[in-house]
């Protein structure tokens, strides 16, 4: 008796470089595209490098003028109104000369904000003999004396700030921002400009272009203390004083002031240490990080969608293609997966390209900025691998439907 063997069915195998060619294939079929398809997953990972990449070169730069500037800057504040209604000046006559006695302090001054009639009292005039300007402006007036304007590190466009001769001798001498000397038609100190604040005349001695602190200066018009004591009597609202100091002395120094200003009275004055640099850190790099990554997440959203469509066309026009695989032996797993492929494939290509793009960026913006350029490697080890996962997630959705074409059907079409 013959026993018949029955056929022994082998299983279609399909190997991961199988995958990875076929994969391959199906991209490079379609060039255009596949370029199109990828380009937004390169515009979403490109946003994602540059983003990280330029808010951690922007905090590092802060950081770097924060230790020069405001690391360096304390303000005192006159309070004696608020602890005592019948206490009088918190500051002393000798103010800047007591603080600057202090290890570690540059220069300091008193200023207050003069208090004048709500009316355009400010206007201009020339010595030479043209009169009074017509109409006028409303200018914040200052009186602040010269430490105030050697602390601020003022830079002058022409003449020069008064010195303490003129302000101890209450001389009617003016320095202006570059910004109010415009409004009131003020370019040059070759015509002996003056300026009337009411009716008081005052002799311009300067016209300051520019500050590294107290950036108001330049929207002011700014006269010695005492000169401002004389015209308008004391400050009502209580003075400031504006300390420069070494680098890391100024948490020192704003412990120290009130008490070489007032030691009879300390709490008459609330000193203002600089702010912690982390923190601002922290807040910039927040701010920048918050808004811009919501940017990237667009992008990469968009590239998502773009891979998801082109895929499931894809899978549309190569419906006879799928049905001839399965009819060879193919299961669905295999086609999900060589679907799947191509779409990682692209979304990881993008997220290469993207990459490479995104540090170019910080690059080149640091570079035209002057700044030190700074990316986290975990960021670029990171970005690749956020386009493959995007590719993969955009491919599911086509691939199983794909996986589940049947042949007969396909091959019907």
């Amino acid at each position: 008796m013959i026993r018949r063997r029955r056929p022994v069915v082998q299983l279609s195998v399909f190997s991961g470089r199988d995958l990875l060619s076929e994969a391959l294939a199906g991209i490079v079929r379609r060039p255009a595209r596949s370029v199109l398809t990828a380009l937004g997953t390169v515009l979403g990972v490109g946003s994602f490098v540059a983003i990280l990449g330029l808010t951690a070169t922007a905090s590092s730069q802060i950081d770097g003028r924060f230790n020069a500037l405001a690391a360096t800057e304390v303000t005192v504040r006159d309070v004696s109104r608020e602890q005592n209604e019948f206490a009088g000046p918190g500051f002393p006559s000798d103010a800047a000369e007591r603080v600057e006695r202090l290890a570690g302090v540059q220069h300091a001054g008193v200023y207050w904000t003069v208090d004048l009639p709500p009316v355009r009292s400010v206007r201009a005039a020339l010595v030479s003999g043209a009169g009074d300007g017509s109409g006028g402006e409303r200018a914040e007036v200052v009186a602040a004396s010269p430490g105030v304007l050697s602390a601020a590190a003022v830079s002058l466009v022409e003449g020069r700030v008064y010195d303490d001769f003129a302000a101890d001798g209450a001389q009617p001498v003016a320095v202006l921002g570059r910004s109010i000397a415009e409004r009131l038609g003020i370019t040059t100190l070759e015509t002996r400009p003056a300026v009337f604040i009411g009716n008081q005349p005052f002799t311009v001695a300067g016209i300051i272009g520019g500050t590294e602190r107290k950036a108001d200066l330049l929207l002011s018009v700014i006269v010695p203390p005492k000169t401002a004591e004389r015209m308008w009597g004391p400050p009502r609202d209580g003075a400031a004083m504006l300390i420069s100091t070494d680098l890391g002395a100024a948490t020192q120094i704003a412990e120290q002031a009130p008490t070489a200003l007032r030691p009879d009275h300390p709490e008459y004055l609330k000193a203002v240490p600089p702010p912690d640099p982390r923190m601002l850190r922290g807040g910039v790099s927040s701010d920048l990080g918050q808004l811009f990554l919501v940017l990237a997440a667009i992008c990469l959203v968009i590239g998502a969608v773009g891979i998801a469509n082109t895929t499931l066309v894809a899978v549309l026009e190569r419906t006879g293609e799928i049905g001839l695989r399965r009819a060879l032996g193919a299961r669905g797993r295999h086609v999900l997966a060589q679907f799947l492929a191509e779409s990682g494939v692209l979304g990881a290509l993008g997220g290469l390209v993207g990459t490479s793009l995104g540090v170019l960026t910080v690059v080149a913006v640091a570079a035209v900025r002057a700044w030190t350029p700074v990316v986290h490697p975990l960021t670029v080890a990171t970005a690749p691998a956020i386009g493959l996962l995007t590719g993969l997630i955009a491919g599911l959705y086509p691939a199983w439907r794909a996986a589940r074409i049947q042949p007969a059907e396909a091959l019907r079409r």
